[in-house]
C-alpha cells in the first residue's frame, strides 16, 4: 500500500513538470494534473491538499533543481587549498550544467518570464531559499560573505538562466554558439574569470 501511495505520488509529482512546461501555469489546474497524471484527482488533494502542495513538492525534488551537492563540489571549509574565487566559480559553472541537463526546468524558467501567480511564486521561493542556503554555507565556513557577492552571483546566474533559455530557440548570442558544449566551455571560462577578478580586487 505504502508502495502504491508513493508511486502515485511521484505519478503526480512528474506529472506537474510536464504540463508545466508544455502549458505554463495558466492552463495548470487540478483537473488537468489528474488526467495528465492519469489518477484520480482526489488523490491530488489527499497527497497533498491540492496543487499548490504539489508545486511545493515539486519545488523540492531534484527533477526541477538541483542539489546543494551538485554544485557545491569543493569543501567550503578549505579556501586555503581552493580559494574563494574557485569555489564560487566552481557553484556558478556547476549550476549551468545542472540546468542544461534539466530541459524541463528551462521550459518552466520561459514561462515564469511571461507568468506570475501563486504557483511561480512557489518556485521563486524554493530557488531564492536555495541560494540563500549556499550562501550561509559559505559565509559559515569564511566568516563573513562580501557585501557585493550576492549582486556578482545574482548577475551571472540571471546570464545563465538567459541564454540557458534563449538556447531553445537561438543557437547563437553574441558570436558565442550557446547552444554547443564548445560554446559553453568559452562562457565557463569566463564565468572562472569574472571570480577571479573579483576576488583579486584591492
Amino acid at each position: 500500500m505504502l508502495r502504491n501511495k508513493n508511486q502515485t505520488k511521484q505519478k503526480i509529482i512528474t506529472a506537474v513538470g510536464g504540463l508545466l512546461a508544455r502549458d505554463g501555469f495558466a492552463k495548470l489546474g487540478v483537473n488537468a494534473l489528474a488526467r495528465e497524471a492519469g489518477v484520480d484527482k482526489v488523490l491530488i488533494y489527499r497527497y497533498f491538499d491540492g496543487l499548490s502542495g504539489v508545486l511545493r513538492s515539486y519545488a523540492e525534488s531534484t527533477d526541477f533543481w538541483p542539489t546543494p551537492a551538485e554544485v557545491i563540489t569543493q569543501d567550503l571549509g578549505q579556501p586555503g587549498d581552493t580559494g574563494s574565487a574557485q569555489i564560487i566559480g566552481d557553484i556558478m559553472v556547476n549550476l549551468a550544467r545542472a540546468l542544461r541537463n534539466r530541459p524541463l526546468t528551462t521550459e518552466i524558467m520561459a514561462w515564469e518570464l511571461v507568468e506570475q501567480n501563486e504557483l511561480t511564486n512557489i518556485l521563486f521561493e524554493r530557488r531564492e531559499q536555495w541560494a540563500l542556503n549556499i550562501i550561509e554555507n559559505y559565509a559559515f565556513e569564511h566568516g563573513q560573505v562580501p557585501a557585493d557577492l550576492p549582486a556578482l552571483t545574482a548577475l551571472l546566474n540571471a546570464a545563465i538562466n538567459y541564454l540557458i533559455i534563449r538556447a531553445r530557440t537561438t543557437p547563437v548570442f553574441n558570436l558565442v554558439e550557446i547552444d554547443t558544449e564548445r560554446g559553453w566551455q568559452r562562457l565557463e571560462n569566463m564565468i572562472r574569470e569574472l571570480c577571479s577578478s573579483y576576488f583579486s580586487r584591492p
